[in-house]
């Protein structure tokens, strides 16, 4: 039995919670990767996983198996990253974990330039909405937060970015533009609620005058814990929403939608790239932060250039 190759074989089953699945990522068939576990099991005797005929689960010494491994998985790849740090290509897999607004608007559209550029590198993003990812486990582990955020983790600021208010061009054709925040009152609001259900008043202020800040508390037509429900809502017509400029910058720069009450925001948010404790940073990991700062710091740019001419 190859350990290291069972370790990673029982990683990738422990990840896609099945055997099948993992024979497929992996290029394997289901008997093999199967044979395989259970000669890792009757090693270690343990059994790793509870079998139903649907799924496979980590048992109490799986879930303790899996955060060692882990560890020593990213140990070897570290290894095996210095000891190629020095050549022209790169390769490996990166293993990303992102909520899902930002996977949607900001990771996948720099995909395809990245891989031009990094053919040998495999992006794996693993897309879920916890409170508190396991950032040990990944190599980049992407948050959205607020622009106070202060977190005793290891973390690098991607961008800065205003909350604004936006709508369609037919949008506003058809209900008419906005000249202050009272407007809002008559226009059809679509609004993002909170983790609880409830809808705090649209705070709001100018760069030019910080400390003045206005309430509004609007009554909308829409409402949604979801943020690409509220961004497609607008983009077909139904009415003004608020988002992140780094979210809805192709939209901004395309003319798709348009800024509303400019130069007024409702927030301020920030994105960080959380990275796991260890010293060593592989190199694919370095490249893709670097690639993902210039795109998304490129494409806001643009974003709140266009908004000037809204």
């Amino acid at each position: 039995m190859d350990h290291l190759v069972s370790m990673r074989i029982f990683e990738r089953v422990a990840d896609e919670g099945g055997f099948a699945a993992a024979g497929r990522a992996m290029d394997m068939s289901p008997p093999v990767v199967t044979r395989l576990i259970a000669e890792l099991e009757a090693y270690l005797g343990a059994r790793l996983f509870q079998r139903t005929t649907r799924r496979v689960s980590l048992t109490e010494a799986g879930q303790a198996y899996l955060t060692r491994v882990r560890q020593i998985l990213q140990d070897v790849d570290e290894a095996d990253a210095l000891a190629s740090a020095h050549t022209s290509t790169l390769s490996g897999r990166l293993r990303v974990h992102t909520q899902p607004v930002l996977a949607s608007y900001v990771i996948a559209p720099l995909l395809s330039g990245f891989r031009q550029l990094h053919p040998g590198i495999v992006v794996d993003i693993e897309v879920e909405s916890h409170r508190d990812p396991l950032i040990e486990d990944f190599d980049i582990t992407l948050l959205g937060t607020d622009a106070s955020f202060n977190a005793d983790i290891v973390a690098r600021k991607i961008v800065d970015s205003e909350v604004i208010l936006v709508a369609s061009p037919d949008y506003l054709k058809r209900s008419g533009s906005l000249n202050k925040p009272e407007d809002l009152a008559q226009h059809e609001c679509l609004r993002l609620k909170n983790s609880d259900g409830s809808l705090r008043p649209w705070r709001m202020w100018t760069k030019q005058s910080p400390a003045d800040v206005i309430e509004m508390n609007v009554d909308p037509v829409l409402i949604a814990n979801h943020t690409d429900t509220l961004l497609r809502a607008a983009l077909d017509a139904a009415g003004i929403t608020s988002i992140a400029v780094d979210i809805v910058a192709p939209y901004l720069t395309r003319g798709d939608l348009v800024r509303v009450l400019n130069p007024w925001i409702t927030g301020r948010l920030a994105m960080y790239a959380a990275l796991p404790s260890r010293k060593f940073i592989p190199r694919r990991s370095q490249v893709f932060l670097d690639y993902l700062v210039d795109h998304t710091r490129e494409q806001t740019s643009k974003a709140l250039a266009a908004c000037e001419f809204c």
